[in-house]
C-alpha cells in the first residue's frame, strides 16, 4: 500500500509520528490546574497574598489566582512543546502525571481540605 506524500514526509521512513506536542498540551493543562488549586489555597491562607492575588476588587483574589494559574499552564505549554516538538512520548504516563495533577489541584480548592490544610 502507497502512503501518501504527506504522511511520508511527517513520518518518514522508519519513524513515528512525534507526539510531544500533545503531551505537552495534556500536561501543562494538569499542571495549570494544580498551580490554581495551590494558588487557591496560598490565597484563602493569607490576607497578605489575597491582597497580591486582588487583581481586580469585586471578584478579589480569584481575579490573580485565575490569571497566574493560566500563566502557569501557559509557560509549561511553552516549554514542553518546545523540548518535545520531535519527540515520541510515553502517553500513557502523561496522562497518568496530569490526572493527578487535576485530581491534586481539585482537592486544593475543595474549602474542607483546605481549612484542614491551613489549620483552621
Amino acid at each position: 500500500m502507497n502512503q501518501s506524500m504527506a504522511e511520508k514526509t511527517l513520518r518518514g521512513p522508519d519513524r513515528e509520528l512525534a507526539n510531544g506536542p500533545g503531551a505537552a498540551a495534556i500536561l501543562s493543562a494538569g499542571v495549570g490546574c494544580f498551580a490554581i488549586g495551590v494558588l487557591a489555597l496560598i490565597g484563602d491562607g493569607s490576607k497578605r497574598m489575597a491582597g497580591l492575588f486582588t487583581f481586580y476588587r469585586p471578584t478579589g483574589p480569584l481575579s490573580g489566582v485565575s490569571t497566574l494559574g493560566i500563566l502557569v499552564w501557559l509557560a509549561v505549554w511553552f516549554v514542553l512543546a518546545r523540548r518535545w516538538r520531535t519527540k515520541v512520548v510515553a502517553m500513557g504516563k502523561v496522562n497518568l502525571a496530569a490526572f493527578i495533577f487535576l485530581a491534586l489541584g481539585l482537592l486544593l480548592t475543595f474549602p474542607p481540605l483546605g481549612d484542614l490544610l491551613l489549620g483552621k
